[in-house]
């Protein structure tokens, strides 16, 4: 077991290094694949051994080999915290299609996650990328299904996913935008969100994930006009806060659910 956790980690790492590529060229519309990587301040090609996710950041002692600049701190980072979740992920399903199907949803919601705080974008593309997984892994369940995820053998669970998040967070945007006169009440990059995550948890987990959401939006979003931060009538991105329930969802799911129903 710990050499298959030693695997998954380094195969984390890999795909954190990759969901990098996405975080940094997607916003900016660069192809994901094309030109190789290269330093964003001299704009070096970087060498194989340059691009070893935490390693080369360590060895290099977080600077450019070729001149010099520091490196952000939040590439290594994030490939430790792809890793990190992919571990978790392990720890719950094992190498299953579960493991896999989750792996997958999480790759995309990392990128998600720091493109939403940066740009206050969720770019189609990667809502798009999740669709396709989604539709997959309801193929999928349709002939293998997959109660330890959906709760149930129901081939249209999936499908049925796609309504309680997309479906609430559109009546807010509508009644936001009608409210206050704005757009910036609930962006349609959310609502887009919420579908692929909906046909990965199904319509019970996708439930879990939005109140998890819901909460923590509103918790943080309190305590930052606690602190000043923020004015009431500011905005702030809900996609992390999307990420952050759906892996809460993902992990601890049925035994909210459960919690929740003896309440």
């Amino acid at each position: 077991m710990a050499v298959l956790y030693c695997l998954i980690f380094l195969f984390g790492l890999a795909i954190g290094s990759f969901v990098n590529v996405l975080i940094f060229r997607i916003p900016l519309k660069k192809s994901i694949i094309f030109p190789a990587s290269s330093c964003t301040s001299c704009g070096n090609r970087l060498l194989p051994l340059e691009l070893i996710p935490i390693l080369s950041y360590v060895l290099q002692r977080g600077k450019c080999k070729h001149c010099g600049v520091k490196i952000s701190a939040r590439y290594p980072l994030i490939e430790l915290l792809t890793a990190l979740v992919f571990m978790a992920l392990f720890y719950k399903y094992g190498i299953s299609v579960p493991f896999f199907a989750f792996a997958f949803l999480m790759t995309i919601l990392v990128a998600v996650f720091f493109i939403d705080i940066d740009y206050r974008i969720i770019p189609n593309g990667l809502v798009i990328a999740g669709m396709a997984g989604g539709m997959l892994l309801f193929i999928y369940n349709c002939f293998r299904p997959m109660p330890e995820i959906f709760g149930d053998g129901k081939w249209w669970t999936p499908l049925a996913g796609l309504l309680p998040g997309s479906g609430f967070l559109l009546l807010v945007a509508i009644l936001g935008s009608l409210i206050y006169k704005t757009d910036d009440a609930m962006g349609m990059g959310d609502v887009k969100l919420m579908a692929p995550i909906g046909m990965f948890l199904g319509w019970k987990l996708c439930l879990i994930a939005l109140v998890v959401s819901v909460v923590l939006g509103g918790l943080i979003s309190l305590a930052l006009m606690i602190l000043g931060i923020k004015k009431r009538k500011d905005t702030v991105a809900f996609g992390p806060f999307i990420v952050l329930g759906t892996f809460a969802a993902i992990m601890y799911g049925w035994e909210m659910l459960n919690w929740f129903m003896r309440i």
